[in-house]
């Protein structure tokens, strides 16, 4: 496989995200596929921020612990990633900050003399990046005119500059693909909700699932979608419950400090079977925790969150393209089976930038309305579980929504008999949502699918686990809904395995725990509960060691 690693290292504030995304579609224009990874502290100013970028002549989806070109905007970049260089002469450097070794630019001094930001160093080193690698300067001009928003002239000029001191040290040949977009794994799932019909989106911002308010904030125009930002996670709950009574589509996003206040409206959503879909971004906790790094700490908790017992989906994709199909998916299973659907993403997924090479979402079918024949029940008892939708409005119907036990007509009651049937009615719909998780996929195979060694996994390890083990000759396992959990299909795919590992990013192996539960145990875990993605390198050593 033809591919290369960048790294970019700075101080927070120095632009180092926008500098990683400018040379990730720099690369992608070239028609490489691209992988990106941010690694930032919870700081607004300071501290050591960087950006892996991997491109390859295929799909990829992990970092690697080797890199091919080291771009630095302070000492501090030289002196912790200099050693993960396959070449030390392939690093550029602001050598106004006493670097040596590889290409020295004075960056400050060359961004002081235009009248420039400290910031705008970045399109120098983008330039100078360009220049080592062969890249041809009308390339690098039109990806800095589609992607550069303010001062696209000055920027221009210190790309150029950056350009014109640079040499060519390495020629990059293309590798011919036809360029794709890259796009994060939040706005990915934006663009899905979108897609599905979403006409509402609620959130206080939290990382990591901040992007997709962002992003929504700034595109939900073009697709009629209302982006609020209330007072408090409570709030957006709340709200969006408010939005679905109505008969408008909402979703919200939060983290698991934030899904913590969200617990008891998503109780409500059980009760009165109002649909919303929750995206919980995992990030390590307890409590605060590491706010801006990964984990996948949550699964016990949205499977079981909230009071009292009712059927909801919990789906984990495991990077953009999935994050785009599952959450269109997601809103439209919630609408469908009037049930609470939770996306469950992470930093490295949600953050993490993919090209992107997936058509249109499926449409959702329409949920299940009210004919308008007879007296309107809005908790009318049927065999699938679910009643017929009615809204406000409607003249000819009184529409309820009860948090309380109540009957077919939303009257609250504490009569044993109705409570009863009205629990069973509510959990008829888990045979639906065990049906449609069929039906879009609960579980992806990868690598060698008649190896004796199988890797189980879910969400943000799809892509380490899928390249790791088919190196390894493996097979992978990727679980993609969690709830109701797709036993049968897991069986299936682990049929024949005599070793089963199962890979996650927390202390405790909460997948493992689930799969022993329901008879399909694995026999070894590997785990990393440090705040950080497995690179391909590390994974592919624990791997071996685990299958001996």
């Amino acid at each position: 496989m033809r591919e290369l690693s960048v790294l970019i290292g700075g101080q927070a504030g120095d632009g180092v995200n926008q500098a990683g995304m400018l040379v990730a579609r720099l690369l992608a224009r070239l028609g490489w596929r691209v992988f990106v990874d941010y690694d930032y502290p919870s700081l607004i100013r300071g501290g050591h921020n960087f950006s892996l970028i991997r491109a390859a002549d295929r799909p990829v989806g992990v970092s690697r612990a080797r890199i091919d070109w080291l771009l630095a905007l302070d000492r501090a970049t030289i002196n912790r990633h200099a050693g993960r260089l396959r070449d030390p002469s392939r690093a550029v450097f602001d050598s106004d900050a006493g670097a040596s070794g590889g290409l020295g630019i004075p960056l400050k001094a060359v961004a002081k003399e235009a009248g420039a930001p400290a910031i705008a160093r970045n399109s120098i080193l983008a330039g100078a990046f360009a220049r080592s690698t062969g890249i041809a300067w009308d390339v690098l001009e039109k990806v800095f005119r589609a992607e550069v928003r303010h001062a696209l002239d000055v920027n221009l000029a210190l790309a150029r500059r950056g350009y014109d001191l640079a040499e060519e040290r390495e020629r990059m040949e293309p590798p011919g693909g036809r360029p794709l977009p890259i796009l994060t794994g939040n706005e990915a799932c934006g663009l899905g909700l979108a897609a599905a019909g979403l006409d509402a989106y609620i959130a206080y911002p939290m990382t990591p699932s901040s992007g997709i308010l962002h992003f929504m904030a700034q595109t939900g125009g073009n697709f009629g979608v209302t982006v609020i930002h209330p007072e408090s996670e409570i709030a957006v709950i709340c709200m969006a419950l408010g939005f679905a009574y109505a008969g408008r589509r909402a979703a919200v996003g939060t983290s698991g400090g934030g899904f913590c206040l969200m617990t008891e409206g998503l109780s409500l959503s059980g009760m009165a079977e109002v649909p919303v879909v929750v995206v919980v971004g995992q990030r390590p906790g307890p409590s605060t925790g590491l706010p801006t790094y990964t984990a996948q700490t949550e699964l016990r908790f949205v499977m079981s969150a909230g009071q009292g017992e009712f059927p909801r989906l919990v789906v984990a994709p495991g990077d953009a393209a999935e994050a785009h199909a599952m959450a269109a998916a997601a809103l439209g299973i919630a609408w469908k089976c009037q049930v609470p659907a939770i996306i469950l993403t992470d930093k490295a997924m949600g953050e993490g930038a993919y090209s992107l090479d997936a058509g249109p979402a499926a449409v959702p079918e329409p949920p299940l309305l009210w004919d308008g024949g007879g007296r309107y029940g809005r908790y009318r008892i049927t065999d699938s579980g679910v009643s017929p939708l009615a809204f406000p409005g409607d003249p000819r119907a009184t529409v309820k929504a009860n948090s309380y036990e109540h009957d077919e007509d939303g009257i609250t009651t504490e009569a044993p008999r109705v409570a009863a049937a009205m629990q069973e009615k509510r959990l008829r719909k888990s045979a639906i949502l065990a049906a449609e998780a069929r039906r879009i996929g609960g579980v992806g195979v990868y690598g060698d699918a008649a190896a004796e060694t199988a890797v189980v996994c879910w969400g943000s390890n799809r892509w380490p686990c899928a390249e790791a083990g088919g190196n390894l000759g493996m097979r992978v396992v990727h679980v993609r809904v969690l709830e109701p959990l797709p036993v049968d299909e897991i069986r299936g795919a682990l049929e024949g395995a005599r070793r089963v590992i199962c890979v996650e990013n927390n202390a405790t192996g909460q997948l493992a725990a689930l799969l022993s539960a329901r008879g399909a145990a694995a026999d070894r875990t590997v785990l990393r509960y440090d705040g950080r993605q497995f690179l391909l390198e590390e994974l592919e050593e624990r791997l071996r060691e685990a299958a001996q």
